[in-house]
């Protein structure tokens, strides 16, 4: 008899269950983009304004990395509780937090109303959205996976990623309207707000979304095995404690695999407007304008390359997307300095078409990577602390690089290098593609050897 856990949900289910994780993680997305932007265009401006201008630019990208280093711990908490209490409460909560803070940013007073206390205040909000986000995409992506049968889990799983593009599409597609209809005055005085200000309403879109939700089947068996264990006397260990025990190999290769796909994206997309508007002299909206034709493409292309990734496999997909980037990391700059628009927004659509390649069948290859009782940790954990090398550190290096040496090739090299070791990490890994999340299964390589009275049991490799 086929178990709860194991039957295949019928299509209104998961259309369901997608519907709500993608809206969710796009709202989350818009939040956390959208600073990004900001961070690029006018918090220089607001919050750093006593500064040469890409020495401002770099300041408030460092603002805007600190909520990468806020993600790992918001990894390892969400992490903990989406394992022991479920996915669905935690993902209402990241919702929430990272809302809230989006909501306050709308309303900070700026460097000029009271000086440094307003970029200590921008940086505290910042933390908290990075401590959101960092829970969100573990809980998210796992959702789907674990509600989701074998055959087609790299379709499923990769909506809940189309809200990257997503959400960027929203922020950007806001920004750029402003930007269209109000003049440069009168943005930097107010009208940067109201996209911050309209995160409060997404939210409630969202909660009322996300509440409705079922938690995952996967995840209320392997909570049934835990309330077995501890009625027989076995002591559970911290979850985040096991994975590392126990799948190491497993969170290394998730952040091999997402350094090359975290990296391009903010380069493509965040340092992109700093390239075109402080090194190229051109208008602010025609960056924002490519990256919003970019982010329709990517948001289409995701599925697509999570449902091939169901036909011929995790790795060969990744490696179309981090191959076909190394390449790309010296035709992107090329392009853009051709200053036609035409030509930019050619150069971000194949960067994003590259990056979908990496991103999309990602949420599968990482959900697979890991047992039920640990896959919120561990997924949650590599994904975000590939985040904080990556993303939080990509438009600072590349501003940096491109401050001292004045020149587009050493960002392209730095590119390409990320995009060579995800390209070595999935070459190295093995292949994931039908993998049951249903049963508990130890990292690839044989059984997980276990204490007595501690732990999960040992259990069959599932090679």
């Amino acid at each position: 008899m086929t178990s709860p856990a194991t039957a295949a949900p019928s299509s209104t289910g998961i259309r369901r269950i997608v519907a709500a994780s993608l809206i969710g993680t796009t709202i989350e997305w818009y939040d956390f983009f959208l600073y990004g932007s900001a961070a690029a265009l006018v918090f220089n401006q607001l919050f750093f304004p006593e500064s040469e201008p890409l020495v401002g630019t770099l300041l408030a990208f460092l603002t805007y990395a600190i909520g990468f280093a806020a993600r790992p711990l918001g990894g390892l908490v969400f992490g903990h509780y989406g394992d022991k209490i479920g996915r669905k409460r935690l993902l209402v909560l990241s919702l929430l937090l990272m809302g809230g803070a989006t909501f306050a940013m709308g309303l900070l007073p700026t460097h000029a109303s009271i000086g440094v206390g307003a970029p200590v205040l921008l940086t505290l909000l910042r933390l908290i959205q990075g401590f959101a986000l960092g829970g969100e995409w573990g809980g998210a992506v796992l959702l789907v996976s674990e509600h989701g049968d074998d055959r087609n889990r790299g379709f499923w799983a990769s909506w809940p990623q189309a809200g990257a593009p997503g959400g960027n599409l929203l922020a950007t597609g806001v920004l750029a309207l402003l930007a269209a209809v109000q003049s440069e005055a009168a943005f930097l005085a107010w009208g940067w707000r109201i996209p911050f200000l309209l995160s409060g309403v997404l939210v409630m879109i969202g909660l009322w979304i996300r509440i409705s939700v079922s938690e995952s089947p996967v995840f209320l068996e392997a909570q049934a095995r835990a309330a077995r264990r501890a009625a027989a006397g076995v002591e559970a260990k911290p979850p985040v404690t096991e994975v590392f025990r126990t799948n190491w190999r497993g969170v290394l290769t998730a952040i091999g695999t997402r350094l090359g796909e975290n990296i391009s994206y903010y380069v493509i997309t965040a340092f992109l407007l700093v390239y075109v508007t402080s090194h190229l002299g051109l208008p602010k909206s025609d960056g924002l304008n490519a990256v919003l034709i970019g982010s329709a493409v990517h948001f289409a292309a995701i599925p697509a390359w999570g449902a091939l990734s169901d036909r011929i496999g995790r790795r060969p997909v990744t490696l179309i997307g981090s191959v076909g980037m190394i390449g790309w990391a010296f035709a992107f700059f090329a392009l853009l300095d051709s200053r036609s628009f035409p030509v930019i927004v050619a150069a971000v659509t194949v960067g994003l078409l590259l990056h979908g390649a990496m991103y999309g069948p990602q949420a599968a290859f990482i959900s697979e990577m890991f047992a039920t009782e640990v896959r919120y940790s561990g997924a949650s954990m590599g994904s975000q602390l590939a985040s904080v090398v990556g993303g939080a550190l990509a438009p600072i290096v590349a501003v940096a690089l491109l401050q001292d040496y004045d020149s587009s090739v050493p960002v392209s090299i730095y590119l390409g290098a990320a995009a060579a070791v995800t390209t070595l990490t999935v070459l190295v890994a093995k292949e994931t593609r039908g993998r049951s999340l249903a049963r508990e299964h130890a990292p690839a390589g044989g059984t997980v050897p276990t204490p007595r009275g501690t732990g999960y049991g040992a259990v069959p490799a599932d090679n």
